[in-house]
């Protein structure tokens, strides 16, 4: 099945997640851990990709970015997967693919959507079961943006800065927010749109990014009329 060319837009942020192919394990210990950060902190600045959170689970990574432009986003994520797995492979004395084809993203509206997707990645390893508390996820920026410690390439959003006047401010806002949680409609809702990609908003900003975009941006309602043609049928894309 045909799919459409990746949806990016420069200046809107977008949901991202890269796994492991067949789910495998991409991180075996601190190093690796270590080197994708690495990666990724040389990537997002050669292709201008403003990362707003990330985490990282032991088989795949979530991401919360913003491109400057329309390609920064998957320039970014294919050097980093391809110096990863380069690295991975030469360390594991290991071949073949190391990524589950192409990473997945969908666009959503920051106004109403960017604190719940951080809040989102950052709590990954937390709803895993892998750390008790977000604090103790040493593989997120969730501690950069608590004040635990500072991430030097963590791009804060001005959804963000708009928790407070201060830097103390705003990370005692954060923390506060985040222990608050997700109700289970947002948490589902985030979850079904970064594995399908379709772009996340209202009727007025997915109206608006069909303009731009000149293509459709949501699913087609279940129960397509019997009449549809064989070209349409095949322009379905996974948005991944």
């Amino acid at each position: 099945m045909a799919r459409l060319p990746r949806f990016s837009p420069a200046s809107l942020p977008a949901l991202v997640l890269q796994r492991g192919n067949n789910r495998q394990p991409v991180f075996l210990g601190t190093d690796d851990y270590l080197h994708y950060l690495d990666c990724l902190r040389m990537a997002a600045r050669e292709h201008d990709l403003a990362i707003h959170a990330y985490a990282l689970r032991p088989n795949h990574v979530h991401l919360v970015a913003t491109p400057r432009h329309a390609d920064s986003l998957s320039l970014t994520m294919q050097a980093v997967g391809r110096r990863y797995a380069r690295y991975f492979n030469r360390v594991e004395d290991r071949t073949g693919t190391l990524w589950d084809g192409r990473f997945r993203s969908a666009v959503f509206d920051p106004i109403a959507w960017m604190l719940p997707a951080m809040q989102y990645v950052e709590g990954n390893a937390v709803r895993a079961g892998e750390v008790m508390s977000a604090d103790g996820d040493r593989w997120s920026s969730y501690r950069h943006h608590a004040g635990i410690e500072a991430s030097p390439f963590v791009s804060d959003h001005s959804a963000y800065w708009a928790l407070g006047n201060t830097p103390f401010e705003r990370q005692s806002n954060y923390r506060a927010v985040t222990a608050e949680g997700l109700s289970s409609m947002t948490l589902a809702t985030l979850r079904s749109h970064a594995h399908s990609g379709w772009p996340l908003g209202d009727a007025a900003f997915l109206a608006q990014l069909e303009r731009q975009g000149g293509r459709r941006v949501q699913p087609l309602p279940k129960g397509r009329p019997a009449g549809r043609s064989a070209m349409d049928r095949e322009s379905e894309p996974d948005m991944v």
